[in-house]
């Protein structure tokens, strides 16, 4: 039986991983960073073993590498909405330790192993930086413009994967939303006209379980995207998603007009390889929303403006003397 090691196994995408993996009959180890909430998660998944640790650390690394078979390599301080709680712009150096010295640490554990295990790697469209100004879809051979410390960490993560010797695949994802009213300043940060590629996380899912049993999929850098019905304007998303919380638009004037290292992919070889585009935006994601959002409805339609106004203020782009005259209904974007 294959034995494949998860990091970050309990995150938005990690969760989808071991469930995809799980009903394909893999044996699952996990590395994961405890605390009550993936303590919590961990008890949906009896049949995992999980190793509790950082993965900066070489010891608990190399607790969790020897006699697997695939490391599924998703672990990885974000921008915004991390579940450490922390952000990679925030606190570049704590991230840099975890991302790149997470990443070298399982390398050489990797590495030092009798027989190597292939080596899968999640990395991000944001590798492309600002790339409003050009023709989408942006292309796999396209040269990474990072801008951000958390993309600067995912190219040099592909290099690290790359140069290891290891059998490896590296996996550029598009943006995969967890399903939930999302509070965190970042949804702010995207101008409204910007372009997006959305994804949903069970593809992902699919996209990687697919490639352990693709030969083809090793040893290439692919788009992991959800394909032309999931390239969307970023105001469409917005709108799409509060209006289906209950909240409705938010005024242009909240988001940034900076643009932001989002775009449309190429998926057309990895859908041909991979076969993993099942899901929409429109159909699963908001139906999947709609029903998380349910039982807080009521309290939202009736508490509508102070849910605006708590959403608003999280802006950096929204004067505070703005926030009253959007919350209780001024025109919309």
């Amino acid at each position: 039986m294959t034995t494949v090691l998860v990091t970050g196994a309990l995150g938005n995408l990690g969760q989808a991983v071991l469930d995809e993996l799980t009903a394909r009959g893999y044996q699952l180890r996990a590395l994961e960073r405890p605390n009550p909430t993936t303590r919590a998660r961990a008890r949906r998944y009896p049949h995992v073993s999980f190793i509790w640790g950082d993965i900066a650390d070489p010891a608990t690394v190399h607790a969790a590498v020897p006699g697997v078979d695939v490391i599924v390599h998703l672990a990885f301080v974000i921008p915004r909405l991390s579940a450490t709680g922390r952000s990679s712009e925030e606190d570049p150096t704590w991230a840099r330790r975890a991302n790149l010295g997470g990443t070298q640490a399982l390398i050489a554990a990797a590495q030092e192993q009798p027989k190597p295990p292939r080596f899968l790697f999640t990395s991000s469209l944001h590798v492309y930086g600002r790339t409003m100004h050009m023709p989408p879809p942006r292309r796999v051979n396209e040269l990474p413009s990072p801008i951000e410390h958390y993309a600067r960490h995912k190219v040099l993560a592909e290099r690290l994967v790359r140069t290891s010797g290891l059998t490896w695949s590296i996996f550029r994802l598009a943006a995969a939303l967890p399903v939930r009213l999302i509070t965190d300043p970042g949804m702010f940060d995207v101008p409204l006209d910007n372009r997006i590629e959305f994804i949903h996380r069970r593809d992902v899912a699919l996209a990687v379980a697919n490639a352990l049993e693709t030969e083809a999929a090793w040893g290439r850098i692919w788009h992991i995207g959800g394909g032309p019905e999931n390239q969307l304007i970023y105001r469409d998303m917005v709108r799409a998603i509060m209006e289906t919380i209950g909240v409705g638009m938010l005024p242009e004037a909240a988001f940034s007009p900076i643009p932001y290292p989002t775009d449309w992919l190429d998926t057309t070889e990895s859908q041909a390889v991979l076969a993993y585009q099942t899901r929409t935006f429109a159909r699963d994601y908001l139906a999947e929303l709609n029903h998380a959002v349910k039982k807080w409805r009521p309290f939202i339609r009736v508490a509508r403006p102070f849910v605006r106004a708590y959403l608003l203020r999280q802006s950096p782009y929204l004067a505070r003397g703005q926030v009253c005259h959007w919350a209780w209904g001024g025109s919309q974007a």
